[in-house]
């Protein structure tokens, strides 16, 4: 895949069944895996990328490699179809803006997608920018790439039983776990006590979900009670797609 990408906005919470408060404890330092940022080249006139890292970057986070040929879709609302899409993972890469919907336009837009690894493209072939602005109309295809569950299990708090048979003061329990995500990769099963982050003791569910969210997209070690058995695990946690915002 040739090097593309190039800005990166905030981001929104998809930890896929997740559900945070601050610790004052201490936080140990932790080495990131993932690429450094790269200055990157124009693969196309036509594209604008929106993520400020390389292929690499987007590479370790996806949820599968790069297919072939990327799925085409004839998008209907651009805004809608990006929170349809984010809900499910898919985070938007870039865009492909023409002058007209022609069949050369729309042929290019789609070798566009495959050659800077899209999922998925969608088309707009009536497009404007700001409608109420009276924007000219254009052509615009939208690459989108699925990214990894930033977590991918439940957890709850623990029971006021759970912590006086455990001796904790609070932790988290793990509960369904889904297949090929970060928890599973991981090896964390339903029934695990989270007890701690990085070094920080996990407090509840609440500051679980915003440790997580905080370290979106590098590796953690959770360290998890398992009959008895006091253990750590690292966690590659996946990454938060950018928010979508309105107009």
């Amino acid at each position: 895949m040739m090097t593309f990408l190039t800005r990166l906005t905030g981001v929104v919470v998809i930890l896929g069944l997740v559900g945070g408060c601050g610790s004052v404890a201490t936080r140990t330092e932790q080495t990131v895996d993932l690429p450094a940022e790269e200055p990157q080249v124009g693969v196309d006139t036509h594209y604008e990328a929106t993520i400020e890292r390389g292929p690499e970057y987007i590479d370790a986070l996806r949820a599968e490699a790069a297919p072939p040929n990327p799925g085409v879709i004839e998008g209907k609302n651009e805004r809608g179809d990006q929170r349809e899409l984010a809900s499910k993972g898919y985070v938007r890469i870039g865009n492909g803006r023409y002058a007209q919907a022609d069949e050369d336009s729309v042929r290019d837009a789609i070798e566009l997608g495959q050659r800077i690894g899209a999922d998925q493209v969608w088309l707009y072939r009536h497009y404007r920018e700001d409608e109420r602005s009276g924007s000219p109309e254009q052509f615009l295809a939208a690459y989108y790439v699925r990214f990894k569950l930033l977590f991918g299990a439940t957890f709850r708090n623990l029971t006021a039983t759970e912590r006086e048979t455990l001796q904790l003061d609070g932790g988290v329990r793990i509960g369904s776990v889904v297949g090929n995500t970060p928890a599973s990769q991981a090896n964390l099963i339903s029934g695990d006590y989270v007890i701690g982050l990085n070094g920080t003791v996990v407090v509840d569910r609440r500051q679980f979900q915003e440790m997580l969210g905080a370290e979106a997209g590098k590796p953690v070690t959770l360290r998890i009670i398992r009959n008895q058995q006091r253990m750590d695990r690292i966690v590659r946690l996946g990454a938060m797609p950018p928010p979508v915002k309105d107009r």
